[in-house]
This record gives C-alpha cells, sequence and structure tokens, in this order.
C-alpha cells in the first residue's frame, strides 16, 4: 500500500502571507476553477463511476457542504454533478508550490491558517456566504488515514450557529481506495447530499454548543454514509474497506 505523507498540523508561515489569498477568495471563483472542472470531470467520472444522491437537497442560495474527507480527490467527487461553484476552505499547506497556489488562488479557495485559532477563515466564509456562495467545509477538519470516518471538528458547528445558513450533509463513499489509482485500481465513489439543516442563529456560541451543532451535522453524514457502504456490500456481496465502524 502507498504510504501517505506524515500529516503536519502547524503552519508557522505568518498570518500576513494569507492575506492575499482570502482577498483573492472574496472576489470570486476565477479561471482556474472552470479549467479544473473541464479537465477533471470526463476523467473522475468514468475511471471512478461516480454517482451522485439528493442533488435536489442543494439549494441556489448560500449554503455549506459539509462532507466526510479520505482523499484530496473529494473535492472533485462532491463538486463534479454540481452546476454550482464550490467554494472550498483547504488546509493552508496547500499553498506553497507555485503552479498549485496560483490556480487555488485564482480558483478562490481560501485557506485555514492550520495549528492556529485563524479567525480570517471564518471572516472570509461569512463574506461568501453574504454573497450567496456555496461553501465546502470538511466536518472532520482533515483526512481521515485510517479509513474510517473520523469526528467532528467544532468549526463546522461555528458556522452553522453563528450564520444559521444551511448545511447539507455529505457522505463520499469509496474514496478510500482512490490511491489505488497507482496499481490501475479505481474504486466506486457515491455522493450522497443529505437534507439541509439549520440552527437558530447564536452570537458567541460556546465552544461546546459548537461542538454539539458539529456532532448532530456529522451523526447525519455517518448515518449517509453507512446507507452507501451497506448498498455497496450489496452490490459486491462483501464488506466494504472504508465502512465507518460506529
Amino acid at each position: 500500500m502507498p504510504e501517505m505523507k506524515p500529516q503536519v498540523y502547524l503552519d508557522d508561515r505568518p498570518a500576513e502571507y494569507f492575506d492575499q489569498f482570502h482577498e483573492s477568495a472574496r472576489k470570486g471563483a476565477g479561471w482556474t476553477y472552470t479549467l479544473a472542472r473541464i479537465v477533471v470531470t470526463v476523467p473522475t467520472i468514468l475511471l471512478y463511476r461516480v454517482t451522485a444522491q439528493g442533488r435536489k437537497n442543494v439549494p441556489r442560495g448560500a449554503a455549506v457542504l459539509a462532507p466526510n474527507h479520505f482523499s484530496q480527490a473529494d473535492h472533485f467527487f462532491v463538486g463534479v454533478y454540481l452546476w454550482r461553484k464550490v467554494r472550498f476552505m483547504a488546509k493552508s499547506q496547500l499553498f506553497g508550490p507555485p503552479v498549485l497556489t496560483y490556480i487555488l488562488k485564482v480558483g478562490g479557495v481560501f485557506p485555514v491558517r492550520r495549528g492556529h485559532r485563524d479567525e480570517k477563515a471564518f471572516e472570509t466564509a461569512y463574506e461568501l456566504i453574504d454573497q450567496g456562495e456555496l461553501l465546502l467545509v470538511y466536518a472532520e477538519g482533515g483526512r481521515s488515514r485510517s479509513k474510517r470516518l473520523g469526528t467532528a471538528k467544532p468549526g463546522i458547528g461555528r458556522i452553522a450557529l453563528e450564520t444559521g445558513v444551511p448545511i447539507i450533509p455529505t457522505a463520499i463513499h469509496g474514496s478510500a481506495g482512490v490511491r489505488g489509482w497507482k496499481r490501475l485500481r479505481f474504486p466506486r465513489v457515491t455522493v450522497a447530499y443529505g437534507e439541509p439543516l439549520t440552527f437558530p442563529v447564536e452570537r458567541d456560541p460556546s465552544r461546546e454548543r459548537q461542538q454539539e451543532a458539529a456532532d448532530q451535522i456529522f451523526a447525519r453524514v455517518r448515518e449517509l454514509y453507512e446507507g452507501l457502504a451497506t448498498r455497496s456490500e450489496e452490490r459486491s456481496g462483501h464488506r466494504s474497506p472504508d465502512h465507518a465502524q460506529g
């Protein structure tokens, strides 16, 4: 099995370095987003036989997709069947390599500075919500490296409580096996968009309240995911390798 690079949980670059990306993201998603969609759509659908369920649950106005996260390809899986542009909150370590950084910056992706209390990331998220955009914020705060569902981080709960924006619990099944492409193995991937969850707006919710809301959102993600895993097992006749364990 290919080894995954170790996670880096602290970005020690100054906060000011990332201001340029927040400023750019607030202006919209540019041509690199459209180019990336054109380039990856057909290979993504053909190689991974991606299917999507519940697209009607994604509204036209402001909303936040809250998926589980196994693979760097999850961004493409979630957005491939949505005609709207999806605005991504991404870990700050992605911003650095010149070509990738340019693609992300012009494409409207904004960073969350890992290892720090990054208020700028929330400010940008709220500005985009005010603009009526569709955001993607991974409920677990990062990739699960165990091929099992992890636990929700309070960030998604904070966004839900402080804005009242509809949160779309989203399950991605099959992407835990994406790294098998090096052995020419391409797992079938299914994305399920759940019914929107909304919360009464709370000003300055405590971290405990943020976590409660995040857990409620992720409980729905888990329910969706386990439904997809069960159907996958029924089709294949054996247990899915990335089926969650509680």
